[in-house]
């Protein structure tokens, strides 16, 4: 890690904030990922070597706790509250990411807005039944597919056929995915305009749309650049 050398609690924070990976690492602890694997599979690109060597620092630091599991290889992670604290940072960035970024080509990633939704998704209105979902994404360099499988409350994202009987298949561009996870679409007007297609039973057809909690970001409104400029 190094260092501004300034005594600026901003450049002190940045010292560790700024570092790559650590926010999505804070973001992924926040919500509920646990495990090794579970941060990982939310980082898509990170490094095991890297994430090893982010963990260690964020629990010298103070910001992350380990501690072994009781009964399985591998520590549980969680966040302290110094930890819990640095997440306020990641809300503030966010909110500023979602009103002042665009949504570029480059960040139309179906696997994260599917990831981020089964981290959002309303338990309270899944069905009681095992539904096994197949995604396949359109508008990529190379087509995309991916099951969710739900259970009994407990969601699961399969990059390989999981072997069980699928019950509704949804067929849709990347970008109309993300932008509808993201705040910046609506459901109806993605099926209209046939950019989000559905496959199944009527009941899991009207039902899936209202599973999705969308991004803790979806509230914010996005800036125009002809809003800016007048602001200006």
């Amino acid at each position: 890690m190094r260092s501004y050398g300034q005594y600026c609690p901003i450049a002190r924070g940045a010292e560790i904030f700024a570092e790559r990976w650590t926010p999505l690492i804070i973001r992924n602890l926040y919500l509920g990922c646990g495990s090794f694997g579970e941060i990982l599979e939310g980082a898509p690109g990170l490094s095991r070597t890297l994430l090893s060597q982010r963990l260690k620092q964020l629990e010298r630091l103070g910001i992350v706790r380990a501690e072994p599991k009781p009964d399985a290889r591998g520590n549980h992670y969680e966040l302290t509250p110094a930890g819990h604290d640095l997440f306020k940072v990641c809300v503030s960035l966010g909110e500023w990411g979602a009103a002042w970024l665009e949504i570029a080509p480059e960040h139309l990633d179906p696997f994260v807005a599917l990831w981020s939704m089964c981290n959002m998704l309303r338990r309270d209105r899944l069905p009681d039944r095992r539904v096994v979902i197949r995604f396949d994404f359109t508008g990529r360099p190379r087509p995309e597919r991916y099951w969710l499988l739900i259970e009994h409350g407990e969601t699961e994202i399969c990059k390989t056929y999981p072997g069980l009987d699928e019950d509704l298949y949804i067929t849709a561009e990347a970008e109309a995915f993300v932008k509808w996870h993201a705040g910046q679409q609506t459901w109806a007007d993605a099926v209209l305009d046939r950019r989000i297609q559905l496959h199944g039973p009527s009941w899991l057809v009207r039902a899936f749309p209202t599973w999705n909690a969308r991004s803790a970001f979806a509230h914010v409104k996005p800036v125009t650049r002809s809003t800016a400029s007048s602001a200006a």
